[in-house]
């Protein structure tokens, strides 16, 4: 049973220096803004407690991981400032991610899209389903995936972004997303999944830390502009939200 709160829910703990994330919302996992800020704000958090090594992030249930950002909150937006602020959001959570001093491995479930693509790039290894399909979708409603791209193409390369975003009502499968670097490993079933993502996490906890924390300040070496990019690309998305276009494609998904 997930959660039902309309703010959606995010839920820590912590065992064997390890630290499980689990976010959750009604409408298949997507993010409102307060969620948004909350899981930035976990990742600080952890990044800083020294009593962990590696930080897991999942999502409720067996069905999506994330469905990207929430269309009522895209739907509420009503300037400039108002579409900044939500899209910020995407880029604070990227850049809390990117800048953590624990490795973060994903759990990817299911189906993603749009942001939830985003975030499964900005995890250090990511383990998937068979069901982990996924779409960047966001061309269909009048903006493009601006704020995630940087982590999506670090992950899959120029090539397979543009194959992603420019077909964005097609499905894109998990063996195909490994293939380009996404997932690291695919498992058919889901217990199989939780079985070998904690015999992995466990074996990474076990590692000197400061090893781990100075290996992950290289893999993300070239990235420390983002702060500033991806908070760049969120004021420009939340200028697209505004369109005519945007505002018509969101009350057709609507009904």
């Amino acid at each position: 049973m997930g959660t039902t709160r309309k703010n959606g829910s995010l839920y820590t703990t912590i065992e064997n220096k390890v630290a499980t994330v689990e976010f959750g919302h009604p409408a298949g996992n997507s993010f409102v803004a307060e969620l948004l800020d909350r899981l930035t704000e976990e990742f600080h958090k952890l990044s800083e407690n020294e009593a962990i090594t590696v930080v897991v992030l999942r999502s409720e249930g067996d069905r999506a991981f994330c469905g990207g950002a929430s269309f009522d909150e895209l739907m509420a937006i009503q300037n400039l400032e108002e579409g900044n602020l939500f899209f910020s959001g995407f880029a604070n959570v990227i850049n809390a991610m990117r800048s953590c001093k624990k490795v973060i491995i994903g759990r990817v479930q299911g189906k993603t899209v749009g942001g939830g693509v985003g975030l499964a790039a900005a995890c250090d290894y990511t383990f998937a389903s068979v069901n982990a399909a996924v779409r960047l979708s966001e061309l269909t409603i009048g903006i493009a995936p601006l704020v995630i791209a940087p982590a999506v193409e670090r992950k899959l390369g120029k090539a397979a972004l543009s194959d992603l975003s420019l077909s964005p009502t097609e499905w894109k499968n998990a063996y195909w997303a490994q293939e380009k670097g996404l997932f690291s490993k695919v498992f058919e079933t889901l217990d199989e999944l939780d079985r070998e993502l904690h015999f992995f996490a466990q074996k990474l906890a076990a590692y000197n830390p400061e090893a781990l924390k100075e290996w992950k300040n290289v893999l993300w070496e070239g990235t420390g502009h983002w702060d500033q990019l991806l908070i760049d690309r969120a004021a420009i998305t939340g200028k697209l939200v505004l369109s005519e276009f945007t505002k018509n494609a969101l009350s057709q998904y609507k009904k």
